[in-house]
């Protein structure tokens, strides 16, 4: 169940646009939703389209769409690895390799310390700073090498 707070945040996404149209704020409500919970859950997808009044199926698409919903538990860190063409030329797919074998998971799965899960993700908009990945859907690290991995996963482990 979501906070009053999230709700209120929900509200102030809601009313930026004309009150017949307040499932435009799908995408900002699901942000929300997992930011405060980790993830989103069947219930919690299902508490945003009432909230929202949208059939549960319209949000889980718009969930299901996206690389940057949780649609399973995640672990504290979440890397999304920029899998897109401008990122490959830079290194990418061997940033990736690195990112896999320093971890000892693929892609789609979680540490079985629950600390790291690593995904691929879609554009990020920041070709230029290829290769690059999001920390947890807010933190970019740009220009990251298999070299600069090891003291940058261990800084992350500690914290």
């Amino acid at each position: 169940m979501l906070s009053p707070e999230s709700l209120k945040k929900i509200d102030r996404e809601v009313a930026k646009f004309p009150a017949d149209q307040k499932q435009s704020a799908v995408m900002a409500a699901l942000t929300i939703a997992q930011h405060e919970l980790g993830w989103l859950s069947n219930d919690t997808m299902q508490e945003v389209a009432g909230y929202l009044g949208m059939p549960p199926i319209a949000v889980y698409e718009v969930a299901s769409f996206y690389t940057m919903y949780n649609l399973k538990p995640v672990g504290k860190h979440k890397l999304s690895l920029c899998t897109n063409l401008p990122c490959q030329l830079q290194g990418s797919n061997i940033t990736g390799d690195a990112l896999k074998k320093k971890l000892g998971i693929e892609f789609g799965q979680t540490t079985t310390d629950g600390c790291f899960t690593l995904k691929e993700g879609e554009c990020f908009g920041a070709c230029g700073e290829a290769p690059v990945f999001l920390v947890n859907d807010r933190t970019m690290v740009a220009k990251i090498t298999p070299d600069k991995l090891d003291g940058f996963i261990d800084q992350l482990r500690k914290a």
